[in-house]
């Protein structure tokens, strides 16, 4: 049953993603940070205090997701079994992003194909963090490349991942995990002290999923005639060419997949980010390599579903 519901809801974010009017936890969960972030600073002013309060903030969000989520599958199980595999398939899909993330790509590669610089610019600024005000095609599609790239961790690989070892609520923890990362977790002086602890533990959640990712993403680089050579080769020798311990794993290894040059400098909130280049530029890059990435990030999420799958078997059968 515990397999079935992991297939079920990786076809169902697939066929479905995350139609923007349904009822989603993460936006509970993105107000429960909203909310709590605001009394920390309520009651945090200094830097050590607003760590603390960020310590805070984490244990709060995260404990609240995994207990909530917990209860209610263990309620709907007591109700009746089926409920709960429908309650716990219900979860599994709400965590997974990957179509969400390719609708969302595809949005930008549409404006960029067919509609106006402007029109691509705002859709781009739905996605990433960056000021994308002032960018070329160019640099809009490397953005949308490098999204979605990153986000094939923890919008797929990750989640499931955490799903193996601690099943539908500890996903569910992870995708409070990564929330906070997305909300709090960044460098500028409004987040630095307050978004440490997410920051830094986000990193620590991904640490074996974005490893993973560099297997996953260069064997599906060789089942869609990309290079998995030189994905599996840039993958690990870009490896440590970002400012994440791990975002650099999936993007090198799809720079390295697809023969283009990823990363370098950008806007962040007003503030200029210096980050090293991933990759060989033996071409431009080019419109197509959205779709094509895209298509890396889908492939390598079946493959994590499948390997997961076959050790959660074999841990089963192994008890």
């Amino acid at each position: 049953m515990t397999l079935l519901a992991w297939g079920v809801a990786w076809l169902l974010d697939y066929w479905l993603g995350d139609p923007p009017h349904w009822p989603h936890p993460v936006r509970w969960i993105g107000n429960l940070i909203t909310v709590t972030q605001r009394v920390v600073r309520r009651f945090c002013k200094s830097d050590r205090a607003l760590k603390i309060g960020g310590g805070v903030l984490w244990l709060v969000v995260v404990g609240a997701t995994w207990g909530v989520s917990w209860g209610i599958l263990h309620v709907a199980s007591l109700v009746h079994p089926w409920l709960g595999w429908l309650v716990e398939v219900w979860m599994i899909y709400t965590v997974l992003a990957a179509r969400c993330l390719s609708d969302a790509a595809l949005e930008v590669y549409r404006a960029l194909k067919e509609g106006t610089l402007a029109e691509s610019r705002e859709k781009l600024s739905w996605i990433v963090g960056r000021d994308t005000s002032q960018l070329e095609r160019p640099q809009i599609t490397r953005a949308v490349v490098e999204t979605v790239a990153e986000n094939s961790v923890d919008g797929v690989i990750a989640p499931l991942f955490f799903l193996l070892i601690g099943g539908a609520p500890l996903a569910m923890a992870y995708k409070a995990i990564n929330t906070l990362d997305s909300m709090v977790g960044y460098k500028t002086e409004k987040y630095r002290a307050i978004g440490y602890v997410s920051a830094r533990l986000d990193d620590a959640a991904n640490f074996i999923p974005a490893r993973l990712s560099w297997l996953l993403l260069s064997i599906s680089a060789w089942f869609l005639g990309a290079n998995p050579r030189k994905a599996l080769l840039v993958g690990w020798r870009d490896r440590h060419q970002h400012s994440s311990p791990n975002c650099a794993w999936s993007e090198a290894t799809v720079a390295g997949a697809l023969g283009i040059r990823l990363g370098g400098p950008n806007n962040y909130f007003g503030e200029r980010v210096e980050k090293p280049w991933m990759g060989d530029e033996q071409r431009g890059i080019a419109l197509e390599d959205i779709t094509r990435t895209i298509q890396l990030m889908m492939l390598a999420s079946l493959f994590a579903l499948l390997l997961f799958a076959a050790l959660r078997w074999l841990a089963l059968g192994i008890a």
